[in-house]
């Protein structure tokens, strides 16, 4: 299988974590995708034991290496442009999320989508961490019974970013980049999908970093009535010995079960007890290509991919409106 990468300002290192466990995957060519400087990317490619052709254009390079799959990793508010394109090539799709920045460029990606015999997934990786993917294996195995409430968080370091990230129109908000993460492990956790949502994020003390919100919050229904809410900033310390804190909390009818500092604890009728999580059997990108080539199904899934998207979209709209928004 021939793959080709546009970009790298997000999360395209997915693909060098698990390529060696797809043997007949070869990178065959690489496009910035805009005027970001390639070298990253090819830097990441040779040290993979590839040696891709560098092209300025990504359509160019699109219609010259004819490639099987594709990783989008460029600005942001090109995914849709760039997925779409892929699709009507019948060029399956590995992009960074959120794959679109607005509903309506979404509505064009499902539609390009629908007419296309190629896949389309985003970079959830964190469905992969091992500690959230035990957690929701057990979940689903039924450890804390029928799932009423779930609580994830996602904080950041806020750093120095990009000028890319003080706009909307090319940042596309704290919810959608950040949030996402928090979104999908509610999705993967309860297996479910959502009916409404609340929200509500502030811009205000966030450094000068123009339209960047600096916190936000989200409350969901999902469709068989969980509740469900997403803690989203960037107010994470300099000092923190980590850049990210990532947490999960699942309330059901017969336990608890938390994710927080790597380390899962459950509390049910047995009393309280710690798990020291596993290394998973699968990864983001090889997971991916190995159920193209027919193997098992992967952990993530092109109507899981819309999903999020949307939800992140609409979680958007409703901390922009103040009002709730209905799926």
């Amino acid at each position: 299988m021939k793959l080709c990468m546009i970009g790298s300002r997000g999360h395209c290192a997915y693909v060098f974590e698990s390529i060696t466990e797809v043997p007949d995957v070869t990178v065959t060519a690489v496009s910035p995708g805009c005027e970001d400087d390639p070298s990253r990317l090819l830097a990441m490619s040779e040290r993979a034991g590839f040696h891709p052709e560098l092209h300025g254009d990504w359509r160019t390079m699109l219609d010259k290496a004819a490639p099987d799959v594709v990783c989008i990793d460029g600005p942001f508010d090109k995914h849709a442009e760039m997925c779409i394109e892929a699709l009507r090539r019948n060029i399956h799709v590995f992009c960074e999320k959120p794959i679109a920045l607005t509903l309506e460029d979404l509505d064009r990606i499902q539609q390009a989508h629908a007419g296309s015999s190629a896949r389309i997934v985003s970079m959830v990786g964190l469905r992969y961490d091992p500690a959230f993917y035990q957690a929701a294996r057990m979940v689903h195995e039924g450890a804390v019974g029928k799932v009423k409430l779930i609580r994830a968080q996602k904080s950041y370091k806020l750093g120095t970013r990009p000028d890319f990230y003080r706009k909307r129109e090319t940042y596309g908000g704290t919810i959608p980049w950040v949030g996402s993460h928090a979104l999908d492990w509610i999705l993967y956790f309860t297996q479910d999908t959502f009916r409404s949502v609340t929200a509500v994020q502030t811009a205000e003390d966030n450094q000068g970093n123009g339209d960047l919100e600096i916190a936000a919050l989200c409350q969901f229904v999902t469709r068989s009535g969980i509740l469900a809410s997403a803690s989203i900033d960037y107010l994470r310390p300099v000092s923190a010995s980590t850049h990210g804190d990532d947490r999960v909390r699942v309330a059901g009818t017969d336990g608890v079960l938390e994710v927080a500092n790597g380390k899962i604890t459950l509390i049910d009728a047995g009393g309280e007890r710690s798990f020291t999580p596993e290394t998973p059997d699968r990864k983001l990108f090889s997971d991916f290509i190995l159920e193209l080539e027919g193997g098992r199904p992967a952990i993530v899934s092109d109507a899981e991919t819309f999903e999020l998207t949307r939800a992140c979209l609409l979680a958007r709209e409703a901390a922009d409106t103040g009002k709730q928004v209905l799926f």
